[in-house]
């Protein structure tokens, strides 16, 4: 099948209630069969003519239970029974990608008998004694299933209300999905080619509030009392005949799963399709007669005898962004969480956020101090009401009062509280125990150098819970992530000094490696240069890492640019699916965390009166001479003779100090100096044997001595010019965010507010002893990792 067959097959409109069963085309167990081989072949292949397709196959494959829900059963008893033969021969590369299809297909899945439910369930349990990252996937998958099969629907239901924003007093928890594109990737008419796609897409195409109700209560019945008790068709055409008033059968319906779900397996489900077999005779009894036109409905009852109905499941509400300015990434979050549709009891705020809170003030709040100089001025007035003295009234201007400008000027804006609650700091410090106890290898100040990924889902301590979940998905190269970096760190340095996102938002990151000038290998594996690494070196990593990854999201690198200009050159009134079907699939099972610490660099200017700069990178620091800078077609031009005359006095002298980083933990601090003419700083790890989370500084054009080593390993390295030369940096490979006549930088990994918070409680009761780690710091991550997920963290 050709891309452009599978993408025009994907047309069919997502809101059909169409049957399933006899009522509909059924695939065979054998053609199902086939479309899973493919797909595992398609997993393994290396070939670089199967990059450009890879991810098509798993598409094609969900399609065909969207399309016809019966399939899922037929696809959920094959891969069940895939699974089990990997188990038996040991093939473990097969387990994850199959596991997310079956979860994927029983969520989907009109009704599975119970016996299928327990040979899911059984099989999940015995993830548990695997290794990492199966032992963590099949955890999270063993809860699910669990509370599944006691209680049938309920994962649907969850994942619709909190994707469609539905409004409820048993499951408040909402999620928005929000895509942030490079516009230096995403330049002219391909991002507004792309919004469409995605946003037209997106929560189930031109679905209501009230359709989503219909499925809800439709798929819940059905799953729960299944063909023989219920009559797909039936309920369908009953619940569009009733219209408006299908609203409190939906708050039922989420009521009593909800319900089931609190008590257990206690009463086994006997309760749950009690009541909703009730619901569904009210149902039927509450339409006029016209219902009963249909051929073969001519009765009333409680059984089914027919089939059910086809309820796919809609794509979460996107919203598409062109990330142009650096806080846009988080004002558009606090616009999510103070608009209206989220305007319920857990969403609400305090009249002290709502006056600290203020939009105006985002920019100024998140820029790095650089960009926004602060001049102190020593003042006798607090600005707090109760420090004035005693008899002396504050003069107060009402907001309508007063038309001229200078009484305006007057009126007092709420102040920022510089010193957080208990309950602030507290907040703080759970996110950073919460990073330091899920991650494999357990917690720990970052002694170790083996790179965190995963999470085990079972914090030591109760956590406050967070009604919305923001995923954000970011597009584009290495330049975008560092953006994302940076944003992050700087929000997480804002909320320690004024939280308001924390409390209320679970931040989720994603994302989609897209190169500027994308190519049959792109992400490129290998790079082409030994000074000059791949655009999308970390894509590239995760890729390498989690196969899984590789196959349905490093695709996308060439698909979405041929997608934009398919939609381009055709200019098709229907918007393309594709995108956001991969999307959907993507944050809905990739929740297995990679972690990549964030660095701190400080840069001094040769100009004395220009300040010091600090900035942060995430993937790639490169520092260069510009007077030493060739050309490639000059280095081809220069003979033998003149390289070996130049190739002593080719650069500058700088001086190195780092510390020495070793698995053992024991670090030497070192210091030397060396002629070049310029520094490859690289966080990512080039090849699988080299994966160790921290820095590989590499010199260019330098001749090595004995004493010296090819690449130094090390988190905390400072470089500073011997000589009335200066260079230039370069952070995370866009020119975007380079600085010029630079002296020296030094560099160290970014110090988590929540631990910061710790320290300086600590440090009011230590009365001048030595620092060192105790109480909670022991167990906290000293550096702020930024978490990018995955399907299934790292497979060693």
């Amino acid at each position: 099948m050709t891309n452009k067959a599978a993408w025009d097959s994907s047309s069919i409109p997502p809101s059909s209630m169409e049957p399933m069963g006899n009522c509909a085309q059924l695939a065979s167990e054998s053609d199902i069969y086939r479309s899973v081989q493919a797909v595992l072949r398609e997993l393994e292949s290396q070939h670089p003519s199967s990059m450009l397709n890879k991810g098509m196959l798993r598409w094609t494959l969900h399609k065909k239970v969207r399309n016809n829900p019966a399939n899922s059963l037929i696809l959920v008893r094959v891969i069940v029974k895939e699974l089990e033969r990997a188990e038996r021969v040991d093939c473990r590369t097969h387990i994850i990608p199959l596991l997310h299809t079956l979860i994927y297909a029983v969520i989907q899945s009109a009704y599975l008998p119970d016996d299928l439910y327990k040979r899911v369930y059984d099989f999940c349990k015995r993830l548990l004694t695997l290794p990492q990252p199966y032992c963590t996937v099949g955890l999270s998958y063993t809860r699910r299933m669990k509370t599944e099969r006691y209680t049938p629907g309920v994962l649907y239901q969850r994942m619709v209300v909190a994707e469609q924003s539905l409004k409820n007093d048993y499951h408040p928890f909402q999620e928005r999905v929000f895509v942030f594109a490079d516009p230096a990737v995403f330049s002219g008419p391909h991002g507004e080619v792309l919004r469409g796609d995605i946003e037209a897409s997106g929560s189930g195409g031109y679905l209501n509030p009230l359709d989503h109700m219909r499925s809800v209560v439709q798929h819940s019945i059905q799953a729960a009392l299944g063909e023989e008790l219920c009559h797909g068709p039936k309920l369908a055409q009953a619940l569009k005949e009733i219209g408006q008033d299908v609203e409190p059968y939906f708050q039922e319906v989420v009521a009593s799963l909800e319900q089931s779900v609190e008590e257990g397996s206690k009463g086994e489900g006997v309760l749950l399709r009690g009541r909703l077999g009730q619901l569904y005779r009210e149902i039927l009894t509450h339409t006029d007669t016209s219902v009963w036109a249909l051929p073969g409905l001519d009765t009333l009852s409680s059984g089914g005898g027919g089939c059910l109905c086809d309820l796919p499941l809609p794509n979460p509400e996107m919203s598409f962004h062109l990330w142009r300015e650096d806080e846009e990434i988080w004002r558009e979050l606090a616009k999510c969480v103070r608009s209206s549709s989220m305007s319920s009891e857990h969403f609400c705020l305090t009249q002290d956020q709502e006056t600290d809170f203020d939009l105006a003030d985002l920019p100024a709040d998140l820029t790095s101090s650089s960009a926004m100089p602060r001049h102190s001025v020593m003042s006798t007035d607090s600005g707090i009401e109760r420090d004035l003295p005693p008899g002396v009234e504050p003069s107060v201007v009402e907001p309508s009062g007063g038309s001229e400008e200078g009484e305006a000027r007057l009126t007092r804006r709420g102040g920022i509280k510089m010193r957080p609650s208990v309950t602030d700091n507290m907040a703080l410090m759970q996110d950073a125990l919460e990073e330091s106890g899920s991650v494999a290898g357990g917690g720990g100040g970052g002694g170790t150098l083996h790179r965190k990924a995963g999470c085990s889902g079972t914090p030591s301590f109760s956590k406050q819970q967070r009604h919305f979940t923001a995923r954000i998905v970011v597009m584009g190269d290495d330049r975008v992530l560092g953006k994302l970096a940076k944003a992050f760190y700087f929000l997480r340095k804002r909320e320690a000094r004024r939280l308001f996102l924390t409390m209320k938002v679970n931040f989720q990151f994603y994302y989609i490696p897209v190169c500027e000038d994308p190519s049959p290998t792109c992400p490129v594996k290998e790079s082409p240069s030994p000074t000059r690494e791949s655009p999308c070196a970390l894509g590239s990593y995760l890729g390498m890492v989690d196969p899984w990854y590789d196959c349905n999201i490093n695709s996308l690198g060439s698909m979405i640019p041929k997608l934009a200009k398919m939609s381009n050159s055709s200019k098709q009134a229907e918007p393309n699916p594709f995108l956001s079907d991969v999307i959907s699939y993507y944050v809905r099972t990739g929740l297995q965390p990679v972690y990549f610490t964030i660095y701190s660099v400080k840069i001094c200017f040769s100009n004395l009166t220009k300040d010091l700069v600090e900035d942060v990178f995430l993937s790639h620091l490169e520092l260069d001479f510009p007077e030493f800078k060739q050309s490639p077609t000059t280095l081809k031009a220069t003979t033998i003779k003149q390289k070996k005359n130049t190739g002593d006095v080719c650069g500058a002298v700088v001086s190195v100090n780092y510390k020495k980083v070793s698995l053992s933990g024991r670090d030497v601090d070192k210091g030397m100096s060396v002629r070049t003419s310029g520094v490859q700083i690289s966080a990512i790890p080039s090849n699988e044997t080299e994966d160790l989370n921290c820095l590989t500084v590499a010199f260019n054009e330098t001749k090595a001595k004995n004493s010296m080593e090819a690449k130094i390993r090390t988190c905390n390295v400072k470089i500073r010019t011997l000589e009335m030369k200066t260079f230039i940096v370069t952070l995370d490979k866009d020119s975007r965010r380079t600085f010029k006549d630079v002296q020296s930088i030094e560099i160290a990994p970014c110090l988590d507010p929540g631990y910061c918070v710790q320290k300086t409680m600590r440090s009011k009761f230590s009365l001048g002893e030595v620092e060192r780690d105790a109480g909670l710091s022991k167990y906290m991550n000293k550096g702020l990792p930024l978490p990018i997920n995955t399907f299934a963290g790292i497979i060693n």
